[in-house]
């Protein structure tokens, strides 16, 4: 009997060995591919690793190009994906109808996932779950940047809608943020976050996982 797994990729024939040894089980969980520093370029990779992976739009504009031609106009989608618990993504896509640009930035959003270490590091709290960050970090994106502080159990996350929704898919629940310059920029402001989000694991000592 076929698992609901195998129905649903069926017709994904991997390109990469990373995808052939996933399609197979040798690799069977994000920690596992992490831990060995393999480079995902596969957005299916992440579909079935992820199975519960979930996707928001936060922002479509239009831009404009000039070329030899003229004036060439593009739609550009942000789209941010996670689990809400200790996985995001976040990327741009451009395109000349508006659901292929979201199509687009839902996929280079998986290809640029990462994780997210989560911790207790509110000295207000100090209850050992991982519910909020470890540490204090701080992300940058153009002209803005934003300073995420651990919070203590039950404090929510204090920040705008934006942030919401990307520390609500990465599995962050009480945070505080600060935040300076063109915070109404939506790209750069969520591109900050996501910075910040991805030095949690950057500062991840080895041995000392991603919760």
């Amino acid at each position: 009997m076929r698992s609901n797994r195998d129905e649903k990729y069926e017709n994904w024939v991997p390109r990469t060995k990373l995808g052939k040894m996933v399609l197979d089980g040798q690799i069977s969980s994000m920690e596992e591919l992490f831990m060995e520093g393999l480079k995902i370029r596969e957005p299916e990779i992440v579909n079935t690793l992820l199975p519960n992976l979930q996707e928001e739009v936060l922002d479509i504009g239009l831009v404009q190009k000039q070329t030899d031609a003229g004036e060439k106009s593009q739609f550009r989608a942000i789209v941010v994906v996670g689990n809400r618990d200790g996985y995001i993504g976040l990327a741009a896509g451009k395109a000349s109808q508006v659901r292929a640009a979201i199509e687009k930035a839902a996929v280079n959003a998986r290809l640029k996932i990462t994780p997210v270490r989560r911790g207790c590091g509110s000295w207000e709290c100090g209850c050992g779950k991982h519910h909020s960050l470890p540490f204090q970090v701080q992300g940058e994106c153009g002209g803005v940047e934003i300073v995420l502080i651990p919070g203590p159990r039950g404090l929510g996350i204090v920040a705008s809608e934006t942030a919401k929704i990307i520390l609500g898919l990465a599995g962050v629940k009480d945070c505080w943020t600060k935040s300076y310059g063109s915070t109404r920029t939506v790209p750069s402001f969520s591109f900050a976050v996501f910075d910040a989000l991805k030095k949690t694991y950057l500062l991840v000592t080895p041995g000392d996982w991603v919760r």
